[in-house]
């Protein structure tokens, strides 16, 4: 991977599109935007905006949280190590998938090539004027991952697709990468929940109004 992908602090924002099958069997697509803040190997917070309403994630290398804003509510989980690692306590817990954490590894490429069955250059494309190189990853878990990086050294991402072919409608995560900073290094207090006066602590992960992001 390039030097963009690798460094220890990252700030990102991206436009996403999760795309699923409702109860009728209908495809369906949640909208949303993301504000990522990543500072490895064990800090990470997301602030989601979208059709499902807003939702934040953080991970302060000791607990993870998931705040609702609009219903004044939050859950945590003890969790651990580094971000996937997080991130797979967050999915087990809390119901909810975060697909972009493999990419904040501390070695993204051993994650990505650790696990193919198959991997290939599919050849090179324009996105938002840049020169990208095309990249496919067939993975053991059932995973198809399809990563657009700028063609030079720094390897910047600009899209990636997730596909499930294993489960039922195939269901995809498309994310456009519309910024990525590397400077100036990041707080520790930009990572830690502290909750707001007001708001509910619960159990389990709220539902939200058209469908949870990232429910398994």
């Amino acid at each position: 991977m390039g030097k963009t992908l690798l460094a220890r602090d990252l700030s990102i924002t991206a436009r996403t599109i999760r795309v699923y099958l409702d109860q009728s069997g209908q495809p369906l697509h949640i909208f949303h935007t993301m504000k990522i803040a990543v500072r490895r190997p064990d800090r990470i917070v997301v602030e989601f905006t979208g059709d499902d309403g807003k939702h934040n994630l953080f991970y302060d290398g000791k607990a993870a949280s998931l705040f609702y804003p609009d219903s004044k509510k939050y859950v945590t989980t003890p969790a651990s190590g580094d971000i996937p690692s997080a991130l797979e306590v967050v999915a087990d817990k809390l119901d909810f998938d975060f697909p972009l954490g493999a990419l904040f590894g501390a070695s993204p490429d051993k994650i990505l090539l650790g696990d193919a069955m198959a991997a290939w250059q599919v050849g090179t494309a324009e996105v938002d004027g840049i020169e990208c190189r095309h990249l496919f990853f067939s993975q053991k878990s059932g995973i198809d991952l399809e990563l657009w990086v700028e063609k030079n050294t720094a390897a910047t991402p600009h899209r990636l697709i997730v596909t499930y072919p294993l489960l039922q409608g195939q269901p995809r995560f498309i994310a456009e990468f519309t910024s990525w900073k590397t400077q100036p290094p990041l707080s520790d207090s930009e990572f830690t929940f502290d909750p707001p006066a007001g708001v509910k602590e619960v159990d389990s992960t709220p539902a939200v109004a058209s469908g949870k992001e990232g429910g398994k």
